[in-house]
């Protein structure tokens, strides 16, 4: 067979592939787009051209306000998202992978860290309400700090603390997930170099720092890429243990564009902020991209 026929074939057996990705995917990001021009609901009825963006920068406080120090909004909640998150998620995860390695009760461990991957982010939200309750008889954190002779704190009602509260709430859920891939890269590592090391009078620490974490970068790559695109997503979360609150201050873009678009019905306006996650994911998704084809390399 001729590379004509070849070419063929592979075109049928991509094609499944790509009508389900033109439907799921490429129809639905141009019909958004479509509609971040337009005011209205589910049908557009106002060309608005760049209005509904110049709306999000500079007339929504609670999608970005610069008017006063900190900057606050949606957008800013979601770049604290996306620099906590993958970090505590990539240092809790790597430590717990690299301290459980060949212990007596490894699995033990990691069956219980893995626990938050199999809850669901409303369960999680659930149970992080009661986590940090104002109310010391229902609030474990408060309880501790009563219990140590400090105020409790309102860790959901305080505009100071319920950020970085619910961060802390999605580290627990993905450092499993980190835990997970960073357990099987350093049990695949070769152990021929690591001896070497330690016969040339290497420690622990110089043999972790200076040779395992180098050759774990593409999983460190790896789990900071799939957090960071998760983290634009997040809406279950917040919509669940704050709504959004208080006024406005736990706000990220997933959830302003899921408030927008089905409980506004601005669709429009909700296509706006969806284009803005789609420019935020892009050069991740690239990034991604080259690294798979290094790999390949």
């Amino acid at each position: 067979m001729g590379p004509v026929g070849h070419n063929t074939r592979g075109w049928l057996f991509a094609a499944p592939v790509l009508l389900l990705v033109t439907l799921y995917l490429v129809i639905p990001t141009i019909w958004t787009v479509y509609f971040s021009f337009f005011t209205g609901g589910f049908r557009p009825a106002e060309f608005v051209g760049l209005n509904n963006f110049r709306r999000l920068f500079t007339g929504d406080r609670l999608f970005l306000d610069i008017s006063s120090f900190p900057w606050s909004g949606a957008l800013i909640n979601n770049i604290l998202w996306l620099v906590l998150l993958p970090a505590g998620a990539i240092i809790f995860g790597m430590t717990i992978a690299v301290l459980a390695d060949g212990h007596t009760w490894e699995r033990l461990i990691k069956i219980i860290v893995f626990v938050p991957m199999v809850v669901s982010n409303t369960a999680t939200a659930i149970i992080f309400r009661f986590l940090y309750n104002m109310n010391p008889r229902i609030g474990f954190l408060n309880a501790v700090l009563t219990n140590i002779g400090l105020e409790p704190r309102p860790w959901l009602s305080s505009r100071n603390y319920v950020t970085l509260s619910l961060i802390a709430a999605a580290v627990w859920i993905w450092t499993a997930f980190a835990m997970t891939v960073f357990s099987a890269t350093y049990k695949a590592l070769d152990k021929d170099t690591l001896q070497a090391a330690t016969v040339d009078g290497a420690g622990e620490w110089q043999k972790f720092w200076l040779i395992s974490l180098p050759m774990m970068a593409h999983a460190i790559s790896f789990v900071f890429i799939t957090i960071f695109i998760q983290t634009i997503k997040i809406v279950d979360l917040v919509l669940v243990a704050t709504d959004g609150g208080p006024a406005g201050a736990s706000r990220i873009i997933g959830f302003s564009f899921y408030w927008e678009t089905f409980q506004n019905l601005d669709v429009g306006y909700g296509s706006a902020i969806a284009v803005v996650m789609l420019m935020l994911l892009v050069p991740v998704m690239i990034l991604q991209v080259r690294r798979f084809k290094a790999e390949e390399q």
